[in-house]
């Protein structure tokens, strides 16, 4: 299957008509028809944009024995909304980790006797403090993971 083909099966299995495409691309209609019907080839800019919308390799649109397989396609605007909110969740929980351990260092520093207080308020027989660090620190370690996995 060659690059028109390949073009064609990408925007129809994203619901697109060639004027959606078109406004996407920054380029006529007339040219995305003709890219579809073999008749031009889109420049290099115009094709790396194609391969970045589709979320596709140049490879996988130009070279004949590389089938593109369309259903496992994703818009990137889906994606980029999922990474921000991963990325924003993370971060928050890495914040909210180090804001509780650095009141805690603190509140140690200016009343060493509010651990035996939270010691002996917990209804856990671990020791209070030690629930406390172990929250903050697993809040901490959250984040880092949320924001290092990959999709």
């Amino acid at each position: 299957m060659g690059f028109p083909e390949k073009l064609y099966e990408l925007r129809k299995a994203r619901g697109l008509s060639q004027e959606k495409l078109a406004e996407a691309l920054g380029v006529s209609r007339q040219a995305v028809s003709k890219w579809e019907g073999g008749q031009a080839t889109p420049d290099t800019d115009k094709l790396l944009a194609i391969s970045t919308y589709f979320g596709v390799s140049l490879d996988a649109l130009l070279k004949e024995d590389i089938r593109t397989d369309v259903s496992r396609e994703t818009p990137p605007e889906s994606t980029q909304g999922t990474d921000r909110r991963r990325n924003a969740l993370g971060l928050g929980l890495i914040a909210a980790g180090l804001v509780c351990l650095a009141a805690w260092a603190l509140a140690m520093v200016l009343r060493p006797e509010a651990a035996e207080v939270l010691s002996e308020s917990s209804m856990v027989t671990i020791d209070g403090g030690g629930i406390l660090l172990g929250l903050c620190a697993a809040a901490v370690v959250c984040g880092i993971v949320l924001l290092l996995r990959k999709k």
